[in-house]
């Protein structure tokens, strides 16, 4: 059974980093990628940023040039660092794998960061 596992959520204060990790159990093959997505109390669901299994990199407009997405192919385990946290950022934050010749997604059940002002 395959699970995705997000950890590294807490609690900051603006101007904090965090750095969030992602990884599967249960599944050897190659992912097709993932991205971070993250819901507010309230709001909807949004991307936050992706990466290709090539290494290519996207960020929302929101978090470029204060998130970094990356990979451990070592250990499959993705990570986001978030640096210059602001309370926007506050959020639930899960992570998407595509995993298999298919590139279906399977999802975590998320980690959350609260950031206080």
């Amino acid at each position: 059974q395959v699970q995705v596992v997000e950890s590294g959520g807490g609690s900051v204060q603006a101007g904090g980093s965090l750095r969030l990790s992602c990884t599967v159990r249960g599944f050897t093959s190659n992912s097709c990628g993932m991205g971070w997505h993250r819901q507010a109390a309230g709001k909807q669901r949004e991307w936050v940023s992706s990466i290709s299994s090539s290494g290519s990199t996207s960020y929302a407009d929101s978090v470029k040039g204060r998130f970094t997405i990356s990979e451990d192919k070592a250990t499959d385990t993705w990570y986001l660092e978030m640096n210059s946290l602001k309370p926007e950022d506050t959020a639930m934050y899960s992570c998407k794998a595509l995993l298999g010749p298919l590139c279906i997604g399977y999802w975590g059940q998320g980690t959350q960061v609260t950031v206080s002002s």
